[in-house]
């Protein structure tokens, strides 16, 4: 079929309708703009990639999380300050995220990115092989290294491969599809769990495998996809950028709480089981579908400013409620809604993204992904094993600190302009001229 040369790179650039085996064979291997990647089929195009990546990377993180505390309880006995460390060791390699920047001079981000989602899924495989402290922490280890470089740069490439526009709307269907994937897999352990009397082994075996065998057919797959900015292959820290870097520092304090101790209160205060658990997981992901693209349009429609404000006021008082679960000895039923709501509210967090790719320049995204990523950890690198003490003496007063956290983040969020854009990042800015660098 083929005569004379066929590799031609430059062809690759054009629009690729041509029905030649070349359109489809030697422009994988080549970048393709952006802009062209619209001839592609539908299957193959970058959004089609996001949603795929969605739909693989919470099949592994969030079937090792509804898993985890029960496993640990009982495979290594784990108390409160052991899960405090635990949680300390896996956010380490969040803290460490501004590696990405040097990683990306020498490998293109989607590469990246799908190297770090096989990670997490080929460690999340081998979860249950090591029921012990140290076994735990390395394997830990191992999968949160995946999970937070990947999350990087896919909150990277999400910025630079969607229209700003579009963004909010599409990010809520991204959350939507995540949930979605997520949905199909507690379902199958709700009702199987029980049913085929099925190990950790074997749960965390086929959900890490799903992701991996994922990663790889991605890999394989899609062509490279060249955003129309080249991005920055540096750190990049900018003052403009300042209150973005605070909501980011806040945020990740505050959803360490959440995280690391909302979910073991249910099993070690109210014993819940495996499927029950899990049962919880399955309604904030049905939660979660529905509400997700409609967040979106509420982000589109309101700005970031009202929506942020709506969250982080919602936060503080579920904060304030589940430490008087501890004070007032409120019931389960109370404690499961909670659950919900809580989890249902950082998913608005979509709206602190669309902020800062307002405010951005489009070089910047990649860099300040990772500078970012990095911010968002530095409290979690401290605070669950400290915390974890403090849950040994009062339960309670680790949530009421976490409603602090989230009045902070209320306040600073009063700062976002209604419209934020270039030179208009806060609302100080027109008062005070913000410098470029």
């Amino acid at each position: 079929m083929f005569s004379g040369p066929v590799f031609r790179p430059e062809k690759c650039r054009a629009p690729l309708t041509n029905p030649e085996i070349w359109a489809y064979t030697i422009c994988m291997r080549n970048p393709v703009p952006l802009a062209e990647a619209r001839h592609l089929p539908l299957w193959r195009r970058p959004v089609t990639l996001l949603f795929l990546m969605a739909a693989a990377m919470p099949v592994a993180f969030a079937t090792w999380s509804a898993l985890l505390n029960n496993f640990v309880i009982e495979a290594a006995g784990f108390d409160g300050s052991d899960i405090g460390w635990l949680h300390t060791v896996r956010e380490i390699p969040g803290f460490l995220a501004v590696g990405v920047i040097a990683i990306i001079i020498f490998m293109r981000e989607q590469v990246l990115g799908l190297v770090s989602l096989l990670l997490l899924g080929v460690a999340t495989a081998m979860t249950a092989q090591f029921p012990s402290l140290g076994g735990i922490l390395t394997i830990t280890m191992l999968s949160s290294i995946g999970f937070h470089y990947y999350e990087t740069v896919n909150q990277s490439l999400q910025l630079q491969w969607i229209d700003k526009l579009r963004a909010p709307q599409v990010l809520g269907w991204l959350i939507a599809a995540g949930s979605g994937a997520t949905l199909v897999a507690y379902v199958l352990i709700v009702m199987t769990w029980e049913a085929f009397d099925l190990s950790y082994n074997t749960v965390y075996l086929l959900a890490g495998g799903f992701t991996a065998l994922v990663a790889l057919f991605c890999l394989f797959a899609y062509p490279q996809f060249e955003a129309p900015n080249p991005q920055v292959k540096r750190m990049v820290l900018r003052r403009r950028y300042w209150l973005y870097y605070a909501l980011q520092f806040m945020a990740g304090a505050r959803r360490q709480i959440f995280v690391v101790f909302a979910g073991f209160m249910m099993v070690e205060k109210f014993g819940f089981e495996v499927h029950e658990v899990t049962s919880l997981f399955l309604i904030n992901l049905v939660a979660n579908m529905i509400c997700a693209p409609l967040m979106g349009r509420a982000v589109h429609r309101y700005g970031e400013r009202a929506t942020l404000l709506f969250e982080y006021f919602g936060l503080a008082l579920v904060f304030m409620a589940y430490g008087g679960i501890y004070m007032f000895g409120w019931g389960v039923m109370l404690a499961s809604v909670l659950y919900v709501v809580d989890h249902l509210l950082f998913a608005l967090a979509l709206a602190l993204k669309t902020y800062f790719q307002k405010i951005a320049d489009p070089g910047d995204i990649a860099p300040t992904a990772a500078v970012a990523f990095t911010i968002n950890h530095i409290a979690a690198v401290f605070l669950p094993a400290l915390l974890g003490y403090l849950w040994l003496v009062s339960p309670a007063a680790v949530f009421v600190l976490a409603a602090g956290m989230a009045c902070v983040s209320f306040m600073l969020a009063l700062l976002i302009p209604r419209h934020p854009e270039p030179g208009h990042e806060t609302r100080l800015s027109r008062a005070v001229p913000t410098p470029a660098e």
